[in-house]
């Protein structure tokens, strides 16, 4: 099993809740202080942050898998760094890349995905590398399926939900929180404005200004 799961940290939980559920995912998971939505395909975690932490506003790149320790070992023999570990909300692995980026793969409390959830609505998990054919080989390591690639940018598929893609960058990060939407994204853009959050529509990508900053991308598929 391997899914789409990145992390968005905030200290404005409440909105959002408001955004992910205008934007059509459904809340499966809320304990207060760590919430999840499932998209379509992927699924989201909100993380409370207090207000005014250097960490409000930014973005996690991470999956989740079913067993642990298999997709450790399977990981490692496929030749990407990855060890079981125990983090602070128990046991994860951490996958490290040849280009210094690392996440977690936590195990997934479900493998199915909310049937209310908008079908057309993908999570994109966003890696940012000066890289890119090397990371693009360590996320088919860990088990991704490749969709396209170019000279500065490469995107995989999951069994399980969402999308992970690579990008060229000067600097090794985890990018912002992104979506794919395979339907009417001038219908979405009304859906947002009706709900009183602001987006603009150039073409076929969508900019959402999300609470405490940044941006959040909607784009057609290729």
């Amino acid at each position: 099993m391997l899914r789409v799961r990145p992390i968005q940290f905030t200290s404005d939980i409440a909105a959002w809740k408001h955004l992910l559920t205008t934007l059509g995912l459904v809340c499966v998971e809320d304990h207060g202080d760590w919430v999840e939505f499932d998209a379509g395909s992927g699924r989201v975690a909100l993380h409370r942050v207090s207000p005014g932490s250097p960490d409000d506003g930014t973005t996690v790149f991470g999956v989740e898998v079913g067993d642990l320790a298999e997709f450790a070992r399977r990981t490692v023999a496929d030749g990407t760094h990855a060890e079981l570990f125990d983090a602070d909300h128990g046991q994860a692995v951490r996958v490290t890349a040849q280009d210094g980026f690392a996440f977690l793969a936590d195990k997934a409390r479900s493998r199915t995905t909310s049937p209310e959830a908008d079908p057309a609505l993908a999570v994109v998990g966003i890696w940012l590398t000066p890289d890119v054919p090397g990371a693009a080989q360590e996320v088919g390591n860990i088990g991704a399926r490749p969709r396209h690639a170019s000279a500065t940018s490469a995107d995989f598929s999951t069994k399980n939900g969402g999308i992970l893609s690579v990008r060229e960058s000067s600097e090794t990060a985890a990018g912002g929180l992104a979506f794919e939407y395979d339907g009417d994204l001038a219908a979405l853009e009304a859906r947002l404005a009706a709900a009183g959050l602001a987006a603009a529509r150039t073409g076929s990508l969508l900019t959402i200004q999300p609470p405490r900053g940044g941006t959040i991308s909607v784009a057609r598929p290729l």
